[in-house]
């Protein structure tokens, strides 16, 4: 049953960062827009603690960084957001 959570937490994970990817791609979402680095934050947070689980430290470098970037491109747009409705 583990194995079948974790790859399914997997393949949830690829896919958010995955319509991301496509979304940039068809142009329906820029990497300036929240959802898109949303998308990103949540895919690789779930694929961060997968690999920690399952003891793939280059995946835990690969996805715990891109969280990291994530998580600091979504507080930047929150933080610009605020700042545009107090002018």
């Amino acid at each position: 049953m583990y194995d079948v959570v974790v790859q399914m937490v997997s393949l949830l994970g690829s896919l958010l960062i995955l319509t991301a990817f496509v979304g940039g791609q068809l142009r329906k979402l820029k990497p300036s827009d929240l959802s898109y680095v949303l998308l990103n934050l949540a895919g690789s947070c779930l694929l961060a603690v997968v690999a920690v689980l399952e003891k793939q430290w280059g995946f835990v470098l690969l996805e715990g960084v891109w969280a990291l970037v994530s998580l600091w491109s979504a507080v930047k747009h929150v933080r610009r957001t605020w700042h545009s409705e107090d002018a």
